[in-house]
């Protein structure tokens, strides 16, 4: 194993404090939604962060894909939408995910073989799998 890249990012106050990069890019207040007793305010919360980051990680892992099997299709338009869900349950809180990908000029059969081979591949996905329930859409052209 070789580490390609490392990034480091502190938080401060828990979900209604800042979250800062070593670097950085990340310099954000938090803000704890109204659903979870918070003030709703302007900052970002944990699951905003971690869908995009998922969001993100996953369409890579898509277009990766898409050149490994040389398919005629625009990667700079696939796109995901990562809803990330803060459940509570009898045994206390977890996450749920739901990845919408759009994956342009796609059949479905090739569409779902790239989002379910993405989900094989993704950092992301292998990190939170058989730990969260994620739900893979794949979303076509009208």
């Amino acid at each position: 194993m070789s580490t390609l890249y490392e990034a480091t990012t502190n938080a401060t106050g828990g979900r209604a404090g800042h979250v800062l990069s070593e670097d950085g890019p990340i310099d954000m207040a938090l803000s704890v939604p109204k659903s979870m007793g918070g003030d709703d305010g302007k900052g970002v919360n944990p699951e905003q962060l971690f869908g995009a980051a998922y969001a993100a990680c996953f369409g890579g892992a898509l277009q990766a894909l898409v050149g490994i099997e040389k398919l005629d299709i625009d990667v700079s338009q696939i796109s995901v939408d990562a809803t990330i869900g803060f459940c509570k349950d009898e045994d206390g809180f977890f996450l749920e995910a739901t990845l919408d990908c759009y994956i342009p000029d796609v059949d479905t059969k090739t569409g779902e073989q790239l989002v379910n081979d993405a989900h094989q591949m993704c950092p992301f996905s292998k990190a939170t799998r058989d730990n969260i329930t994620v739900t893979l859409n794949l979303l076509l052209d009208s």
